[in-house]
């Protein structure tokens, strides 16, 4: 029984990272099922076995790809660190996976085309995210009362804005290299562009300055 299990759970991972390449790089119109058969050595009653079809298992995509986005951002400890190394911590991290995850945001860019007609089917994706918002709130409250932070920071707003500098020019890397003639996923440009987007999002978190 035990073998069987582990086998079964073998089958449906195989299915599943097989999955993640196809639709990142063909997205979810162009992804096929049988290259999905090929990648993974299943056959297509095992996908609808597992998973019941393309659309639910776009669904299981999406929510893998960003379950460990959040199963990795839960595991950053803020509680033995101050609320600006915490913050820091976490914006290196997320600047990081976004770099080493391209799948990630290949399937991300897809799904906004597709204004998150899918997203929208998962129960799972609201509930991973709470908990993220909830341990930002706590830095920030942090940090404010330790007058290391300005007042009335926006959680969400502050997190978009993280995921906005590791997001947007990996999203658009080949058509912003193009248009300044600039390797943007080089690693001296990225390494620069981390550099500005920290010393910014430092000079927002900071006390905002006295009015006279």
């Amino acid at each position: 029984m035990l073998k069987r299990t582990s086998s079964s759970e073998g089958t449906r991972d195989r299915i599943l990272h097989a999955a993640i390449a196809e639709f990142s790089q063909r997205g979810y119109s162009g992804a096929r099922i049988q290259a999905i058969c090929r990648k993974s050595r299943a056959n297509p009653r095992m996908i609808y076995h597992y998973f019941g079809g393309k659309d639910q298992l776009y669904v299981a995509v999406l929510e893998h790809v960003l379950g460990e986005l959040r199963a990795e951002e839960l595991k950053l400890d803020f509680e033995h660190v101050g609320p600006v190394e915490g913050m820091m911590q976490l914006f290196d991290f997320t600047y990081d996976h976004f770099g080493q995850h391209p799948e990630l945001i290949h399937i991300l860019s897809g799904e906004n085309l597709l204004r998150a007609r899918f997203l929208k089917k998962s129960s799972r994706t609201p509930v991973v995210a709470s908990p993220l918002i909830a341990m930002i709130t706590e830095l920030l409250a942090r940090g404010e009362k330790a007058k290391l932070f300005r007042r009335e920071i926006d959680p969400l707003q502050l997190y978009v804005a993280m995921v906005g500098f590791a997001y947007f020019h990996r999203s658009n890397a080949h058509t912003l290299s193009v248009i300044f003639k600039s390797d943007i996923l080089g690693d001296d440009w990225q390494a620069e562009h981390k550099r500005y987007a920290k010393e910014m999002m430092l000079g927002f978190l900071g006390p905002a300055p006295h009015k006279t």
